[in-house]
């Protein structure tokens, strides 16, 4: 089988170290599964991505969606970047690290009046809004707390990211956004409220886009609209660009940051208007592995399957997208290959962490590793079948700390409770 090795995940005497810790130490005495993250590999990511547009007046905001852990947060907020948040529990998340507001943005499709008013009491940098019906819900909040709205118009460029189509975002048939076609006037319209004041320009096209130009079309789109739009009298303060930059997760060959700043710088020069990003994956996904231990390996005649205490609720990504997160034993071994299906113990055909693998014949109490699991797996993760959520813990070379430990069972019961008289 293939071996992924990194300088933050490598093999020392066929042992896999997260750093300078063996990952069987970890399993030994946390349990599985759990989720290991490298510092290093978050910490040389950011500085690799901001540096990359060092020409450019720019910044990040970590999408919180991805790894809403308060210590992964904070490593990044410690870093220099701001913090994209997409509800109020990652808005509360945000200020529990001791983010300043100004330092957050608040994104999201379908945002309640609850988290707009909260957003607006504590005068975060801006809310981002996705239609004019939304714009006139945030006047009107902010017209009752008397609270000046600082409003950035999410615009759909209707690019094809080439990507999932369930993480595709900036086609004319998503959710998302206003269409381009009506953006001119809408612009215009919402500058006019008396309570808002609209200081940017926002696109967001997918999710683990690989290739370059989907961001180069959409953000030339965006440049020749952003000028109309300045033109009109409109100040546009800022040009959001959004996230969704690719990673490697099995035969991928992403785009480095060096080359994205190459391709994007130019066209960003033709405006005075600062950049905003919000990587999530691209700074953490490969940060990040899930240990899983095996059960069981059984046969039917026609497959094998190994049988893991990981499921579909500590990594749900292969279940709903397909999606393929590599998967690798922590100890080498002589054994020979086998093809295999690695499934979960949770009471579903679709509980599966990898099908069809060519991995390293196992056997029960063997470690595996599942690789790219620091963005998207610990925060979709859900207790079906009153399964405990996993720990997480980071890795600081030579150090390592519990940032979640396991949920214990009564965690699962914090706020049920036996009516009387009910039965």
């Amino acid at each position: 089988m293939d071996y992924i090795e990194s300088e933050y995940f490598s093999y020392k005497d066929n042992q896999l170290y997260c750093e300078s810790i063996p990952v069987k130490t970890l399993a030994r005495e946390f349990g599985t599964p759990l989720y290991v993250y490298s510092k290093k590999f978050f910490r040389d990511k950011f500085t690799e991505f901001t540096n990359a547009f060092s020409t450019v007046n720019h910044t990040i905001f970590f999408a919180a969606k991805s790894n809403f852990n308060l210590n992964v947060i904070k490593l990044f907020y410690d870093l220099g970047s701001g913090i994209d948040v997409n509800s109020m529990g990652e808005l509360y998340r945000a200020l529990k690290i001791g983010a300043d507001p100004k330092r957050i943005l608040l994104t999201g499709v379908g945002k309640t009046k609850e988290e707009i008013k909260r957003g607006l009491e504590l005068d975060i940098l801006l809310i981002k809004a996705e239609s004019i019906e939304e714009v006139y819900l945030i006047d009107k909040i902010a017209g009752e707390i008397g609270k000046k709205a600082h409003v950035a118009i999410r615009v759909n460029p209707d690019v094809d990211p080439q990507t999932h189509p369930y993480i595709s975002t900036g086609l004319a048939e998503n959710k998302f956004g206003i269409p381009a076609s009506q953006a001119i006037d809408i612009f215009a319209e919402c500058s006019k409220l008396t309570n808002i004041e609209v200081t940017g320009i926002d696109m967001h096209i997918g999710s683990q886009i690989t290739m370059i130009d989907p961001f180069v079309e959409a953000v030339v789109k965006m440049t020749e609209l952003t000028k109309k739009i300045i033109a009109k009298g409109v100040k546009i303060k800022h040009f959001d660009v959004g996230g969704g930059f690719g990673i490697r997760y099995k035969d991928e060959k992403p785009f480095t940051a060096d080359e994205l700043a190459s391709a994007l710088i130019p066209i960003f020069m033709q405006l005075d208007c600062e950049i905003f990003f919000e990587p999530g994956r691209f700074i953490t996904a490969n940060g990040g592995i899930l240990l899983t231990e095996v059960l069981y390996t059984k046969s039917n005649n026609e497959k094998n399957f190994v049988v893991v205490d990981g499921a579909m609720t500590d990594l749900l990504r292969p279940s709903i997208y397909g999606a393929y997160h590599h998967i690798q034993p922590a100890v080498k071994s002589d054994m020979n290959d086998i093809t295999a299906d690695i499934v979960g113990p949770v009471c579903e055909s679709g509980d599966f962490l990898g099908k069809e693998r060519l991995i390293t014949d196992t056997k029960s109490g063997d470690l595996m590793a599942v690789l790219s699991c620091g963005a998207y797996g610990m925060v979709m993760s859900s207790n079906y079948n009153s399964r405990r959520r996993a720990p997480e813990i980071i890795v600081d070379i030579e150090n390592y700390f519990t940032t979640r430990s396991r949920e214990t069972y009564e965690h699962l019961l914090y706020d049920e409770k036996i009516v009387d008289g009910l039965h």
